[in-house]
């Protein structure tokens, strides 16, 4: 078991459960379909990552090998992916031009699929 995966885990769960319930429950009164339709998907990367994160803490101790890479790897793109998208869904409400923050997004996604990839390799070259 590894504590602090699990933890990171459950922050990333609760806190896409409630911007879950602010999309549906408030945004939808604000937002265009689209842009309401995108923050979902952020909401969505971010639960199931939070679950991943949940599995593999609460499996660490099976692992020959570090997760820390990984994980941080995974944990930043997220942050970068999810985030960039409910700010790019929710910019015209604020008023403000997160344009800026488009680039972000694709970043976010390749850091989370190298993670992935890296515990993979990490996976196939283990003798457990």
């Amino acid at each position: 078991m590894n504590k602090s995966i699990i933890i990171n885990g459950t922050v990333l769960v609760l806190i896409a459960i409630i911007l879950g319930a602010f999309g549906a429950h408030t945004l939808e009164k604000h937002l265009t379909p689209d842009d309401l339709k995108t923050f979902e998907v952020g909401v969505r990367y971010q639960m199931y990552h939070g679950l991943a994160f949940l599995i593999l803490g609460m499996n660490a101790d099976k692992v020959q090998f570090s997760l820390k890479l990984p994980i941080r790897l995974i944990f930043a793109g997220l942050i970068l992916f999810s985030g960039s998208i409910y700010f790019l869904a929710i910019q015209e409400m604020l008023g403000v031009s997160m344009k800026f923050l488009g680039p972000v997004t694709p970043l976010g996604g390749a850091l989370m699929i190298i993670g992935w990839i890296i515990f993979l390799v990490k996976i196939i070259r283990s003798k457990h």
